[in-house]
């Protein structure tokens, strides 16, 4: 009965024997650390431009809609190509046929009545010569289109720009890390994690036409683009 008891006793007071090692790990200090984020800008001068137009057409049926839809952007795919525009960079980015309602009678309680159909075509057409933009959008219009979503300006020179941005938000992050060490004293031990947010590639420039005009082609500004890319770290510091 003695050797029974002091065995239970015995492993009782084991886990007390590594209680002080567990409680050295669980205080041990955490190391001061010093979290700096930077953004490097580079603009560019755009020298591409996507061009969204379209044709709307309406009709008694659904099937007439589409066939008087189909015809007019027939003549405006190949007012494109005359114009220069390579089939890779014609892509066609809506095309939908809805029902036309009769206007709401809210005195009459029957249901809306169809009175008609309508098609939507809509393609957009890369134009690699900025310079070539607005005679593009006046020969659509020529052909038959009736809508113009809008313009978008890029660079064919975005990724290399991206890069760039990155090497300049890299040396602006080492240079402010090297500036606070100086100023409080303190020594880089090491680097403890790096990430890039944001940045990527820069959001197109958007612009609307002015009114059209026969003996000129249709004015527009390409303006500028300003890529950028963040960049954060964690360093310890000591001292």
């Amino acid at each position: 009965m003695f050797r029974t008891l002091f065995a239970a006793a015995a492993l009782a007071s084991a886990p007390l024997a590594l209680s002080p090692a567990v409680f050295a790990q669980e205080s041990a200090p955490t190391p001061a650390t010093l979290s700096l984020s930077a953004t490097g800008e580079v603009s560019l001068v755009p020298d591409q431009a996507t061009v969204s137009a379209g044709v709307v057409t309406q009709g008694d049926s659904a099937a007439e809609a589409v066939r008087a839809n189909a015809l007019a952007m027939s003549r405006v795919f190949a007012e494109l190509r005359r114009a220069g525009v390579a089939e890779r960079d014609l892509q066609t980015s809506q095309l939908s046929v809805n029902p036309i309602y009769q206007s709401y009678d809210r005195s009459s309680s029957r249901e809306p009545r169809i009175t008609g159909y309508e098609a939507r075509n809509t393609v957009s057409a890369m134009v690699r010569d900025i310079d070539e933009v607005g005679d593009v959008i006046d020969a659509v219009f020529e052909a038959g289109a009736n809508t113009l979503n809008g313009v978008s300006f890029s660079s064919s020179e975005a990724e290399e720009a991206q890069d760039e941005a990155r090497r300049r938000a890299v040396a602006e992050l080492m240079a402010l890390r090297d500036l606070y060490a100086d100023a409080a004293g303190f020594q880089v031990v090491r680097l403890m994690s790096f990430s890039e947010s944001g940045g990527g590639r820069p959001y197109p420039v958007m612009a609307r036409t002015e009114a059209f005009s026969s003996d000129a082609s249709t004015p527009v500004a390409a303006g500028e683009l300003t890529i950028s890319a963040t960049v954060s770290a964690v360093w310890e510091i000591e001292g």
